[in-house]
């Protein structure tokens, strides 16, 4: 609509622009439109025509496009409402799956709810009866237990009775039976003996390592009978319980050395693993050690090569500056070149200047990274007076280091304290420009 009213226009514009000139024309017969301007305003109508035909045509593609997209509109509408009840009926249908299995799920919960109380009733019952089962043959046992231990009783009877009889016929191996006591009673003391100096070897050898071990090992152990107490022993019985008792008391001590060897095994083989622990420790200390002292000397190195460089070319300069200004140097070793005025003020900073020539100092090539930056602060140029200024040089910076420009102030007699750790300025200089040593 825009477009035709902005066409319709055009038009009347048009026709009106013509008409008048027409008019003009045939009103006014004293101005005449050249043929040049009637033809440029005949071109640019046809310009205007031609433009209204084609802003026509991209109107109708517009319109078709509008109908177009108001379709697509009403299908998608028609889509989303389709969706919408498809998704209503989904849900719908979900739900009532849903609620058919949880109606299915409580169904499921009923019965086993149910089987549940009859299995408990069921288990009851069968504890009950497996309960009295129990106690029925609790007390058949008890009373197959009472006969059996008087059938023992009477077989014990029967076998002391036998026994009794069958003394007087062992009596006679009773001397044979002592003199093999003896014997083994000698032989056992010589094992004891031979243990006992073993284990005191051993504790000897031990006795730093095992302090725990020594009560244990300490215990009183019983001696053997002697042979006069060993006569003294007249029935089997207490004969064979004293071999008993002295065979215990080998197994135990043969018991006791072996823990003691395996506790000696531990504990070495934990000192050795400690000692190899100890001793990498110690040479990863040493070598870090020593990559720190390398360290530090190679920058001690470097600082006294930055600064012997930097002395050197201070002194080169000046002597070349006092050779560029005709004047005779003196023979202190000072950049601050000889002022004949006595009214000339002392420079602040090796940056000076004479007349139009400025000249500046630059740090030595060797400095470190914030050695550069700290030579390249502004606070550090100064000037000598109003028509001097420090002018620019090829490096960042025009100063020289702040410790060694100080140090080239110094006379040359306490140049060598300042030098020395003790001295602050020293010491303030070392950790600007080294942090990480510790050693100042």
């Amino acid at each position: 609509m825009a477009d035709s009213a902005s066409e319709s226009d055009t038009d009347g514009a048009g026709s009106s622009s013509t008409t008048p000139h027409c008019s003009s024309s045939t009103t006014k017969p004293g101005i005449v439109i050249s043929p040049f301007r009637l033809e440029e305003l005949k071109n640019r109508l046809a310009s205007l025509q031609q433009e209204n035909k084609v802003l026509k045509i991209e109107l109708e593609t517009f319109k078709l496009k509008c109908k177009a997209l108001q379709e697509e509109n009403k299908e998608l509408r028609q889509a989303s409402v389709t969706i919408q009840a498809r998704a209503e009926q989904e849900e719908e249908f979900i739900s009532n799956t849903l609620f058919k299995k949880i109606q299915t799920l409580q169904k499921e919960k009923e019965t086993l709810a149910v089987d549940y109380e009859n299995e408990e009733e069921f288990l009851t019952n069968e504890l009950s009866r497996k309960l009295m089962q129990l106690q029925h043959e609790k007390a058949d046992l008890e009373q197959h237990l009472e006969q059996e231990q008087e059938f023992q009783v009477n077989k014990l009877m029967k076998k002391i009775k036998k026994m009794e009889n069958d003394t007087i016929s062992k009596q006679l191996t009773l001397e044979q039976l002592r003199r093999e006591k003896i014997d083994l009673e000698n032989t056992l003391e010589q094992e004891q003996e031979s243990l006992v100096n073993r284990l005191w070897k051993r504790m000897d050898k031990l006795e730093a390592e095992k302090r725990i071990l020594q009560e244990k090992l300490d215990q009183p152990v019983s001696a053997p009978p002697s042979p006069s107490i060993a006569m003294e022993i007249d029935s089997p019985e207490n004969m064979m319980r004293h071999i008993r008792f002295l065979k215990n008391e080998t197994e135990r001590l043969k018991k006791n050395l072996q823990t003691a060897q395996l506790q000696h095994t531990e504990k070495r083989a934990q000192y050795l693993e400690e000692e190899r622990l100890m001793r990498e420790e110690n040479i990863r200390l040493q070598r870090k050690l020593q990559r720190e002292m390398e360290r530090r000397e190679a920058l001690c190195r470097q600082l006294s090569e930055s600064e012997s460089s930097l002395e050197m070319d201070d002194e080169r300069w000046y002597f070349n500056e006092m050779s560029a200004q005709g004047l005779r140097p003196r023979t202190v070793s000072s950049p601050i070149p000889y002022t004949p005025s006595p009214c000339s003020s002392r420079p602040i900073s090796p940056g000076l200047s004479y007349g139009s020539h400025s000249v500046g100092l630059t740090p030595p090539s060797t400095l470190t990274r914030a050695g550069m930056s700290y030579y390249n602060t502004p606070g550090l140029h100064g000037n000598i007076g109003p028509s001097s200024h420090v002018g620019p040089s090829s490096h960042s910076g025009t100063v020289s280091p702040p410790f060694s420009w100080f140090m080239l102030k110094l006379p040359s007699c306490y140049r060598s304290h300042a030098y020395s750790p003790q001295c602050p300025l020293f010491r303030g200089f070392h950790t600007e420009f080294f942090p990480f040593d510790s050693s100042f």
